[in-house]
């Protein structure tokens, strides 16, 4: 497998693997699919402030994506980026996600970032662990925050420093 940044045509597979997740579970709260150009057109306004990388299997195929993006709208939190990663769900499980992950944050420290924050809807423990192998601490859970599937699901924010 090979990481690399993000490129204009990976952003068919980068919608497959998204509305995979919004359109058969909790993890993302999106109710509508999405098309490729409504992903792409976020990374191609803010590439060169947040880093967005994909993994590539050795047949070119893309099967999974990490991406920094704004945590919130002020200026004092410039230097605090918003994490997350998505998997097409036959790659998960073979620490895969942990690698491209892992590549993300080294991106953000050199992006100069002080601290990343990681949103994730519970339960969910395979993105918990990874989350605190990889040095993130819980720092709080909003409850019952997003409606999906005809019940309530509480998000878990996870911080993990960078300098």
């Amino acid at each position: 497998m090979v990481i690399r940044d993000a490129e204009a045509a990976d952003f068919e597979a980068i919608a497959a693997i998204t509305n995979h997740y919004i359109l058969n579970t909790p993890i993302h709260f999106a109710y509508e699919a999405q098309t490729p150009a409504e992903l792409r057109d976020p990374w191609l306004k803010n590439r060169q402030t947040y880093p967005f990388l994909v993994i590539v299997h050795p047949t070119g195929e893309v099967v999974g994506y990490a991406k920094a993006a704004r945590w919130r709208e002020r200026s004092a939190y410039d230097r605090t980026a918003e994490v997350g990663l998505y998997l097409h769900p036959q790659h998960c499980g073979q620490g895969h996600g942990r690698k491209l992950y892992q590549a993300l944050i080294d991106r953000c420290r050199e992006h100069t970032f002080h601290s990343v924050i990681g949103g994730i809807a519970l339960p969910n423990a395979p993105s918990v662990r990874l989350h605190e192998s990889l040095g993130f601490r819980h720092v709080g859970t909003f409850h019952q925050v997003g409606w999906k599937y005809e019940k309530w699901h509480d998000v878990g924010f996870w911080q993990l420093m960078l300098t």
